[in-house]
């Protein structure tokens, strides 16, 4: 029977690329020069360390063009808030999406189960695999995925004939 996995993960290797890009370009920019501008990333987790919040939104603005750049969707990032840190330096950990979250994925069986299509969606651990008895009513599915569903950097794979 056909059938297709619904899923949420970024190319990690291009998110850590991007982000020794970012370190870079902040070592070289005069504007950088003397101040405490940094960027780390630790397994999911981005830190972005800058003197004042104006800081923090440029070293962002200048990883969120590097993430472009290498084709890694910026809804990935999940910001958090930003923190006081020793002295007078600030720090923003960003999170890295990965998986599609349970309320999400109900959300999308839901969907799939209200469209009237001849498929059907089970939840699979942080995956939605959606089967069909043809080929074009799963090319349907993604379609109708994909346009209800705008704010999450959703993809498919193990697409099976």
């Amino acid at each position: 029977m056909p059938s297709f996995d619904t899923v949420c993960e970024p190319n990690l290797p291009e998110v850590k690329n991007a982000v020794e890009n970012t370190a870079k370009e902040i070592a070289t920019r005069f504007d950088f020069k003397g101040t405490s501008a940094a960027i780390e990333l630790k397994d999911k987790d981005i830190t972005l360390i800058g003197d004042a919040d104006f800081q923090l939104v440029q070293v962002e603005d200048i990883l969120r063009n590097k993430l472009t750049k290498r084709s890694v969707d910026v809804r990935f990032l999940d910001k958090g808030d930003v923190q006081k840190i020793g002295g007078d330096k600030v720090k923003l950990v960003i999170k890295v999406k990965s998986g599609i979250e349970s309320e999400q994925s109900k959300k999308i069986q839901r969907l799939i189960k209200d469209s009237k299509l001849k498929v059907q969606a089970a939840i699979q651990g942080d995956a939605v695999r959606v089967t069909g008895a043809k080929r074009d009513d799963l090319q349907a599915a993604m379609a109708l995925i994909k346009k209800d569903l705008p704010d999450m950097p959703l993809s498919f794979n193990n697409f099976r004939d």
